[in-house]
């Protein structure tokens, strides 16, 4: 008889772990996810990217708002799994489902703990200009992202790599990675290894103020800004009473003020030297390389951004 596993995940970071999963020996026996959302009009129901692979493979699906729940927690009790993997799910599980799996909860973590616990450790290893980063496989305890840990995978971060870049790195390591670790675990043959918990930083989520740009800073600085919050939110500046959201800039050795635009290709001086912006996005309209966006726009030497 194969092993059972319950999967709990929402994003699209971990859909490939799911997958992983289900074309393993191990039997997926249900996938748990956070609710359907409504669309800003409401016109339109959106799932998950983890409940919508999960409904095309006909696995059993639990969508509720809260786990603390006795008719929940009583479902839960009678999938009788072995081993529940998390992947960024979206909730806190608590104390009394912990203790119900034989070989209890395991958690993928995008961060080399006990560096960057909390909700954004990609965005935030990137903002902090961090060389590398990784994922940590690890067994969940009362407290967020502070058990033991298995294995610890790293990947260099480089200048240009966006969030989404990252994302997608660590969601490959994963994938290719969870059955092995499994595999050691119902074997007996992990060793898991308590965090240096003085060691630890906190990857707090992304507030909207941060999204905002500041010339006043490095364009390192300001550049890890960017990719780190490249695709969501995005970071951005205010022009001419409209917003711009910048996907993607360079560093230019040009220097001048802070804010000042330096060349009518959309170079913008900061605190040492400048970004040259590759691709942009005014409110309203749709994502440009910045040729195409500077056809329809005047943009003036010397203008200074807010």
């Amino acid at each position: 008889m194969p092993h059972k596993i319950i999967f709990m995940g929402t994003p699209q970071f971990s859909v490939s772990i799911l997958e992983a999963l289900v074309c393993s020996n191990y039997e997926v026996v249900c996938v748990y996810t956070q609710p359907p959302k409504k669309s800003k009009r409401g016109l339109k129901t959106n799932i998950s990217p983890v409940h919508n692979y999960a409904q095309k493979n006909n696995l059993i699906i639990r969508h509720p708002k809260k786990l603390n729940d006795k008719e929940e927690l009583d479902f839960f009790k009678s999938l009788n799994a072995e081993i529940v993997v998390v992947v960024a799910y979206g909730q806190i599980i608590p104390k009394n489902y912990l203790e119900i799996p034989k070989f209890g909860f395991i958690n993928i973590h995008a961060s080399l703990l006990p560096k960057w616990r909390g909700a954004a450790p990609i965005q935030r290893a990137i903002m902090n200009l961090d060389k590398e980063t990784g994922i940590s496989i690890m067994k969940i305890t009362e407290k967020l992202d502070t058990g033991p840990v298995m294995k610890k995978i790293s990947i260099k971060i480089n200048e240009e790599d966006s969030s989404e870049d990252i994302s997608n790195k660590l969601s490959k390591i994963s994938s290719d990675n969870i059955v092995t670790s499994l595999d050691e675990i119902f074997k007996k043959n992990a060793k898991f290894i308590e965090q240096e918990h003085e060691e630890a930083t906190y990857a707090e989520k992304i507030s909207k103020d941060e999204s905002r740009i500041d010339w006043n800073y490095t364009s390192k600085t300001i550049l890890a800004k960017i990719n780190s919050l490249n695709p969501n939110p995005g970071a951005w500046f205010n022009f001419k009473n409209s917003r711009f959201k910048i996907w993607k800039a360079e560093i230019s050795e040009q220097i001048g003020k802070p804010g000042e635009i330096l060349h009518k290709n959309f170079t913008i001086g900061c605190k040492d030297k400048s970004l040259k912006i590759l691709e942009i996005q005014k409110e309203g309209k749709k994502r440009l390389f910045i040729e195409e966006f500077l056809k329809g726009t005047n943009i003036n030497t010397g203008d200074v951004i807010n």
